[in-house]
């Protein structure tokens, strides 16, 4: 899979007034900016677009389901994932004024690596058009390409563009699972994550379901996106992980609301957040643990929902610790949505 990460720097023109959790107000007027910026007829639905399959708006945002999705016993979902993921800062700041900057990641996944100059002109239009409670205007500073030890000043907000930018493999993920420890693996879950199991939302998980899911939505995203048929033993893997067992879980469910432009109304979005511990043979699954670090799990993702790091060594002492900087900052979320 074709893998690339970027940072965007943004600085107020005037106040922003942002909820705690920035996912849905940079992800809220996005689409819309992103359709001014490349639509060829906005009166029409894309579906009824004779431009539709050469339009990059909708090969973005109205992804298709394409017949040969559907053949596979893991890709029967309805909703096919979207090729990019905006992963907000989780600061707990509202109010930015002028002396500020403000820094969120976009990850992009397959083809879409290639239109990373209309996701930059896009939320340029977004700055321009405003954000947040107030429609706090911003100006795009910097847009970085990052890879693991690299970094590329792609865009300086003026007229610097590099297309060079840093492409990452999947496989480089892959190797660095090999370092990870094949017979307990800690999870810490740091945005909202919303898995379904059997049609409902859970917060009751176990591995097996984990699985289940990471591996339906990866092995989409590489069908769809990257044009990679994985030929899995779905079944097998699933009975496999099963069997791993669940030996601490602390996870909360918490509660936020984003409002839909497209349906006029607000959507709650909860999901669960917390730590879980796993012990049982997972060598196999951990190249998945490690991609979905990178591509988040659930539904929602485009938010930055279903954000997980895998914890080891030092990181794993230092997780109670986090976490309880996390409850923290949830009740402040929960508190913002009560105002």
């Amino acid at each position: 899979m074709k893998l690339s990460k970027y940072r965007f720097i943004i600085k107020p023109q005037r106040e922003l007034i942002l909820p705690p959790y920035k996912g849905s107000t940079f992800r809220g007027g996005f689409g819309n900016a992103f359709r001014h910026a490349v639509c060829m007829d906005r009166e029409k639905e894309c579906a009824n677009c004779a431009l539709r399959q050469k339009c990059v708006y909708s090969y973005v945002f109205e992804t298709p389901n394409p017949v040969k999705a559907k053949k596979t016993e893991e890709s029967k979902d309805e909703n096919v994932p979207h090729p990019f993921i905006i992963e907000p800062a989780l600061d707990e700041g509202q109010y930015y004024g002028k002396d500020d900057e403000l820094e969120f990641h976009l990850i992009l996944i397959g083809r879409a690596v290639d239109y990373i100059p209309y996701f930059i002109y896009a939320f340029e239009e977004l700055g321009r058009t405003g954000i947040g409670r107030n429609k706090g205007k911003y100006s795009l500073e910097r847009v970085v390409s990052l890879d693991k030890d690299r970094e590329i000043l792609i865009y300086d907000g003026d007229s610097h563009f590099r297309d060079d930018c840093l492409v990452i493999d999947s496989s480089e993920l892959v190797r660095e699972a090999e370092e990870l420890n094949c017979h307990t693996a800690a999870l810490r879950f740091l945005t909202p994550t919303r898995i379904k199991y059997q049609g409902k939302l859970i917060i009751d998980m176990d591995f097996g379901i984990l699985m289940r899911n990471l591996l339906r939505r990866l092995s989409w995203l590489a069908e769809v996106h990257c044009d990679e048929k994985w030929e899995l033993d779905w079944k097998g893997l699933i009975q496999r992980a099963a069997v791993v067992k669940t030996v601490h879980s602390d996870l909360q469910w918490r509660d936020w609301e984003r409002y839909s432009q497209r349906q006029g109304t607000r959507m709650k979005m909860g999901g669960f957040v917390g730590e879980m511990r796993f012990e049982g043979d997972l060598a196999e699954f951990n190249p998945f643990l490690k991609i979905g670090e990178f591509l988040h799990i659930g539904k929602g993702t485009v938010y930055g929902l279903g954000k997980y790091e895998i914890l080891s060594g030092e990181a794993d002492q230092l997780a109670g610790r986090a976490l309880r900087g996390l409850s923290s900052f949830n009740e402040k979320i929960s508190d913002f949505i009560s105002k």
